[in-house]
């Protein structure tokens, strides 16, 4: 097909439109939502809690997370213990059970179906491309991106370097798209977390005073940790 990069083992696409052409006919999908979602699933998961995406902030969030005999995370610095702010999950205790709200990471997890679906980011991008190679040579990367206050996509540059650092470590012919993401990330490496400090997203968040935040998501291959989607959750795996 035009879109679908079916020609090369390593694909990478923005988004829900990105997710519906490359998950079914790859073998391995992987969610890279810098800031913050798929973070938070890293930092989480890596302290073995049992991660629950879900789409919606509203009242059947909290429906839920009560029917999941969970905890809800809450809006970040809405005075929530846990919420979309990574440092709020540093301390979160083994086999917490975490509903997590998110508009673009928790909302393309459930966009892959059937296909093996893993959460990437900075953190932990060496492990997630070692784990995603097991499922077969398909593997697709999916930087999340954002939304513009009228609802299309942003292209975001923290998720783009965060597909990149993963299409890294993998073998496989690259798709021009992977490609292009591999360089953003080279580019970036030197100097990873001012460069995130300086785009749109990173300033957004440190004006609200998250810049702790920019600082964990930034930070380069400190986990082995790869979050895995299973029966509704993402739990910890390792490469």
């Amino acid at each position: 097909m035009t879109f679908d990069q079916s020609e090369f083992d390593i694909r990478c696409e923005w988004g829900e439109n990105g997710v519906s052409q490359l998950a079914p006919i790859s073998d391995v999908v992987v969610i890279v939502d810098v800031l913050s979602f798929s973070t938070c699933v890293e930092i989480a998961t890596n302290r073995q809690a049992v991660v629950f995406p879900y789409r919606w902030r509203d009242e059947s969030a909290a429906s839920f997370a009560t029917s999941m005999a969970a905890e809800l995370a809450g809006g970040r610095g809405r005075g929530a213990r846990y919420s979309l702010s990574p440092q709020s999950l540093l301390g979160i205790p083994q086999r917490t059970r975490l509903v997590l709200p998110s508009p673009n990471g928790a909302t393309l997890t459930f966009e892959t179906g059937e296909t093996p679906t893993l959460a990437g980011c900075l953190r932990n991008y060496r492990a997630v491309a070692l784990a995603a190679q097991k499922y077969g040579k398909r593997i697709s990367i999916i930087p999340a991106g954002e939304r513009w206050s009228y609802g299309s996509l942003r292209p975001a540059f923290e998720d783009w370097i965060g597909a990149g650092a993963i299409i890294s470590q993998l073998n496989g012919s690259l798709s021009p798209e992977a490609c292009a993401a591999l360089a953003a990330f080279r580019h970036a490496q030197v100097e990873t977390e001012l460069l995130v400090k300086q785009c749109r997203s990173g300033k957004e968040l440190i004006a609200r005073g998250f810049e702790e935040d920019v600082i964990l998501a930034s930070t380069l291959n400190v986990s082995a940790c790869v979050p895995t989607f299973i029966n509704g959750a993402y739990v910890h795996a390792d490469a």
